[in-house]
């Protein structure tokens, strides 16, 4: 798979993959301190039928690492850059983790014009519990840290120690019996994320809401959770039931027990996908 690069318009090189062909693209976007070879088994099974196009976001893989832009808004404003670089004026996207929290800030700062259908995979609608939200309203929104636990992660992925605290965030992905070399491909590509990219972009990410952009989305969506996550599937029925019309499909543990079902078990994540994106 050839990978090529664009320019965005603060200055930055991204890298992507753009399979080619006839039909509506699909624009993947992956989660923090990852890359775009999660999606290697759906750009390689998916582009048989159709354009798929990942890409490393700033920071990641083999994308230019400055040292300014690690917000979620800039990296919403990156994928602008890219869609408008390859010229579509109508796409399917996907997030998964971080990479929904993109979506979800385009579509508050550009809306959905361009966007045909959207697939959210994995990923509270808010990762940090708040102080001024109840304790119903951290449960329902699928968080994961109280602001105290997010500091101390920072401190610990920016600290001497910080590969083995990348390391340990990942582990807690899984759950169950896990893959060896799935486990050491996931946490080897979390290694191409440098500290001072990772961890203002990680304490941005966490600290967003985006409980009010939900109900505001006015293209087909599909909501993909997983029973061996660390993130709560409630998490997911919850934001499938403020998206109008969305639809809600919750991996069971047998056939994911991870926050990774696309590299798990790519053949029952792409039948999945490919329903939806196909549906008349």
């Amino acid at each position: 798979m050839t990978v090529e690069s664009f320019t965005t318009g603060d200055g930055v090189r991204l890298a992507y993959r753009d399979s080619g062909g006839e039909g509506t693209p699909l624009v993947m976007l992956h989660g923090w301190g990852q890359t775009q070879e999660m999606f290697r088994h759906q750009f390689e099974g998916l582009s048989v039928g159709r354009r798929v196009v990942t890409v490393d976001l700033r920071g990641h893989g083999r994308s230019a690492k400055p040292h300014h832009g690690y917000r979620i808004a800039r990296l919403s404003r990156d994928v602008l850059d890219l869609v408008e670089h390859l010229g579509l004026t109508a796409f399917d996207a996907l997030g998964w983790s971080m990479g929904a929290s993109v979506w979800w800030s385009f579509i508050d700062q550009y809306g959905t014009g361009r966007i045909r259908r959207l697939v959210i995979v994995d990923q509270p609608a808010a990762v940090a519990a708040v102080p001024w939200m109840t304790g119903t309203e951290q449960q329902e929104s699928g968080a994961i840290f109280d602001v105290a636990g997010l500091l101390d992660l920072g401190a610990a992925l920016a600290g001497p120690d910080g590969r083995q605290a990348r390391q340990d965030f990942v582990r807690s992905m899984f759950t169950g019996t896990t893959d060896p070399d799935l486990l050491a491909f996931v946490a080897d590509e979390i290694e191409s994320t440098p500290a001072y990219a990772g961890v203002p972009l990680l304490f941005d990410h966490c600290a967003q809401d985006w409980r009010d952009v939900l109900p505001r989305i006015d293209v087909p969506a599909l909501v993909l959770g997983c029973e061996g996550s660390h993130v709560d599937p409630a998490s997911q029925q919850f934001i499938a039931e403020r998206i109008p019309g969305a639809e809600l499909h919750v991996f069971p543990r047998g056939t994911a027990s991870s926050h990774f079902p696309f590299l798990e078990n790519p053949g029952e994540f792409n039948a999945v996908l490919e329903k939806f994106l196909t549906r008349t």
